[in-house]
Order: structure tokens, then C-alpha cells, then sequence
């Protein structure tokens, strides 16, 4: 069985490890509770834990399905909860599972396509037996919260992406990379914000729970959860804004260029115009064009060309379409 960590605590403190392998180990007793951490256990692995802890079939049968939201659930005296892992690779927010069940002096937490360990979260709450005194319920808050404060550092970069981005749409025209970048990234919060709805209906919900084993003492940290949960997916409705706003600007400035050039080709052709219209007049080939007898009617001729054409360069150059 793939065991992180599996012990047992009582009055804040440490007293053994849990050999759970061994039937004969023994059991935990009324005043004291158990914390077992798994990593990707199959379900023979959990037929295990189920025997021995009296597990609720249903929540083994959660365990092994996947939980593309957050969800909690309560069968009689035992918990269930299931929680969304984030971690950030490249632009692509990348997701894992742990599932938490609670049933009376004992809490069991299974990583599932999650990297990221919860050895931090044990060591802080066995140098703290004040904390981990509140017993099993302080666990599944410290887990939780644990979670979510990982989702903060993935705003951040993002949020870091989205200003660089922004300013490169004040310096220069965005490149179809960053036009796609864009479109990546809001589709990424979206499904993020889509994680963080349930995540907070969860804590919600843990917050009222009335079972024995929950602490009231716990259930207002819960709150402080949910509070951590909103401020994230307030940040990511702010960052969608930005995108939106980026791309809009991206788009204006696109418009404006393109106006810029238009309106210069169009003060070009009406400065080409004058010498065009002039050798198209002389071009015709009739036999009776008086100038064409003047000693200086050549001149003449590329004299008001060349002031005409001065004329309308200035003026366009004045109105700023050159």
C-alpha cells in the first residue's frame, strides 16, 4: 500500500506509527485518532482500510472515481470530501485530487494525480499540539487550506503573464502567439473559476456540520477557507477583465494602424494623381495641343506639377495623413 505517512496522535502529541499492514497492530483507542496519508491506493489497497476502519462502502466507491468539482458528502457518522489540486505548467493549469474521509477517531487523506505532499502540513501541526488537540476536524481544515493557499501563487503568475502582456499591447501590436496566449489563458481561469465555486460551497457546508467528531471550535476556520476561496476567484474575474481589456486595446490599436496606412495611401494617390492626369493629358496623341509649340511650355508643365504636388504634400502633412 503507497502510505505517506500513517500515525497516531493524542492530546496534541505523537504517540506511534500505524502499521497497517499488520491486523494484529493495535487499535486506536476513544482518546486518541489516527491520520493516514495515501498516494494512489488501488481499490484492493482500500478494501483494506475499509475492513479494518469500518469505512462506509460508498465513500470507497468515491475514492475511485474522479471528481472533476469539489464535492462533500456525509453517510451517517462518516465524511467524505473531495478537493480540486492546481499547480501551474507553462500557461496550462494542471489539476489533481485528494480525497478526505472522517469517520470517527480517524482521518485518511488520499493523494490522486497530486505532486505536491502533505508532509509540510503534518510537521506543522505535530510542532503545534495546542492545534492539533482540536483532533480530526483541525486535520481536514489544515488540509484544505493547504489547497487552497496553492491556488494564490498560480493568480500570481498568471496576473505576472497579464501585465507583461499588457504592456507589450501599449508598446507594439500583439503577435498571433499573444493573441493566442490570450485566449489560453482565459479559457485556463475559466475552468478555474469553475473549481472554486463548489471549493467554497464545500467549506460552506463544513462550516455547519454537526457531527461529534467536528470540533465547533473548528468550524469558524472553515470560514476562513471559503474567505481564502473568494479572494482567489475574485483575482481571476479581475485577471479575466484584463484579458478582455488587453485585447480589446490589442485590437483598437490594430484599427487605428490600419487607418494611419489607409489614410496615407490615400494622401499619396491624390499627390501621384497630379503628374498621372498631367501625363495622361499629353499622352493622348492629338495633333492640335497648343503647348506643345511653347519654347518653354515643358517647363511650365513640370513647374506646376512639382508646386501642385508640393501643395498637397504640405497639406496632407498639415492634416497628419503623412
Amino acid at each position: 500500500m503507497p502510505i505517506a505517512a500513517a500515525r497516531v496522535y493524542a492530546e496534541g502529541h505523537r504517540l506511534r506509527h500505524l502499521r497497517l499492514h499488520e491486523p494484529e497492530d493495535r487499535v486506536v483507542q476513544a482518546n486518541q485518532f489516527a491520520w493516514i496519508g495515501l498516494v494512489d491506493p488501488t481499490a484492493d489497497e482500500l478494501g483494506i482500510l475499509q475492513e479494518r476502519f469500518n469505512l462506509h462502502p460508498l465513500i470507497v466507491e468515491d475514492v475511485l472515481c474522479e471528481h472533476p468539482l469539489p464535492k462533500v458528502s456525509v453517510y451517517g457518522d462518516q465524511v467524505f470530501v473531495a478537493a480540486r489540486t492546481a499547480r501551474l505548467d507553462g500557461e496550462e493549469i494542471v489539476y489533481g485530487e485528494t480525497c478526505i474521509f472522517l469517520c470517527r477517531n480517524t482521518v485518511i487523506t488520499i493523494r490522486k494525480g497530486s505532486e505536491r505532499a502533505y508532509t509540510e502540513v503534518r510537521r506543522h501541526l505535530e510542532g503545534a499540539p495546542a492545534l492539533l488537540n482540536h483532533g480530526i476536524a483541525y486535520v481536514l481544515y489544515s488540509v484544505l487550506d493547504f489547497i487552497v493557499d496553492s491556488y494564490q501563487p498560480i493568480v500570481e503568475a498568471i496576473e505576472e503573464d497579464v501585465l507583461e502582456m499588457e504592456g507589450r499591447a501599449l508598446d507594439a501590436f500583439l503577435s498571433r502567439e499573444d493573441v493566442t496566449h490570450i485566449f489560453n489563458l482565459r479559457q485556463s481561469l475559466v475552468r478555474f473559476r469553475r473549481v472554486l465555486g463548489p471549493m467554497e460551497e464545500v467549506c460552506a457546508r463544513l462550516e455547519h456540520l454537526h457531527l461529534p467528531f467536528m470540533d465547533p471550535m473548528v468550524r469558524p476556520y472553515f470560514r476562513d477557507v471559503g474567505d481564502h476561496v473568494r479572494r482567489v476567484s475574485s483575482a481571476i474575474e479581475q485577471l479575466r477583465d484584463v484579458l478582455s481589456s488587453v485585447f480589446e486595446v490589442a485590437n483598437l490599436f490594430e484599427s487605428q494602424r490600419q487607418g494611419v496606412i489607409t489614410r496615407q495611401l490615400a494622401a499619396w494617390a491624390g499627390i501621384l494623381a497630379v503628374p498621372t492626369a498631367v501625363a495622361g493629358i499629353y499622352g493622348m496623341n492629338f495633333e492640335n495641343l497648343p503647348e506643345l509649340h511653347w519654347k518653354y511650355g515643358y517647363y511650365y508643365v513640370l513647374g506646376f506639377v512639382a508646386v501642385t504636388c508640393l501643395v498637397l504634400f504640405f497639406t496632407f502633412k498639415r492634416a497628419k495623413w503623412l
